[in-house]
């Protein structure tokens, strides 16, 4: 069994309020008694896309064991960049790699499972796209795993990026969801390892189905969406920070827990 832990829309800006909720999330996941075995960080980590933020987010989050509120976490951190990213800058201040405007994707082996990171930024704009390299990459990527793969029953695989591919029924993310959804349900449909999509962007807990899978949307760090019903304002910054916990049980299924902080 594999618990994933997974936060979002962190959109560090320098303030103390940012700060704060970040921290405050980030410290409660320090101090469980058992650690998840992987915390999931899906975008939006930067509000500008300026290196000081992302220096922030590397020490609130542990990656370089350097800054004045740094402190290891108990288990390995996984980002993917959000529309709020820049590739740049999130590759030289949070990976401490050359700064390049390619996407950024990464593969992560979890226990018995591969955690695939993806970029769904489109520079510039607020949609979402996988673009033509990041198709070629996850190709690649699960071909090479069907052929090193020992497993009897084969890797489950969870995909995880910023955009949903679906309406989530609210006028904001609906407007900047992932663009050219077929293409993805077609990779899906023909890679049945993929256990679930797990996304951000919406500011709001949700879990739905695409492509026969599950696809389950972590609340956001910063803020939570207020629905239709629920009144007016898009933005309720007075409600608890939001983090979700992913568990991949031995049968390959999907199950998440909500929780605020």
């Amino acid at each position: 069994m594999l618990v994933l832990a997974q936060i979002s829309d962190l959109h560090l800006d320098g303030t103390p309020r940012a700060t704060e909720r970040a921290r405050r999330v980030i410290d409660h996941l320090r101090a469980l008694p058992i650690p998840p075995d992987a915390l999931l960080v899906t975008g939006d980590i930067a509000d500008h896309g300026a290196e000081p933020e992302y220096e922030e987010a590397a020490a609130l989050l542990g990656l370089h064991g350097t800054g004045p509120h740094t402190s290891a976490l108990p288990f390995p951190v996984l980002p993917c960049p959000g529309n709020h990213d820049s590739r740049a800058p999130y590759r030289k201040a949070l990976l401490r790699e050359p700064a390049s405007e390619g996407p950024v994707n990464r593969a992560h082996r979890v226990g018995d499972a591969m955690v695939l990171m993806c970029d769904s930024s489109i520079p510039g704009a607020d949609e979402g796209l996988l673009d033509e390299e990041t198709y070629g990459w996850l190709e690649g990527t699960l071909d090479e795993l069907d052929e090193l793969d020992e497993l009897e029953g084969g890797t489950p695989v969870l995909l995880a990026f910023h955009h949903p591919p679906v309406a989530l029924h609210h006028p904001l993310p609906d407007a900047y969801q992932l663009q050219q959804p077929q293409r993805l349900a077609s990779l899906l449909e023909r890679r049945p390892q993929i256990a679930g999509v797990i996304t951000g962007h919406a500011h709001t807990p949700a879990a739905t189905v695409f492509a026969g899978r599950p696809l389950v949307v972590g609340p956001g760090v910063t803020w939570t969406l207020r629905l239709p019903w629920e009144g007016e304002g898009v933005a309720d910054r007075d409600a608890p920070v939001g983090l979700a916990f992913h568990i991949l049980d031995d049968e390959h299924r999907l199950t998440t827990h909500f929780r605020v902080v």
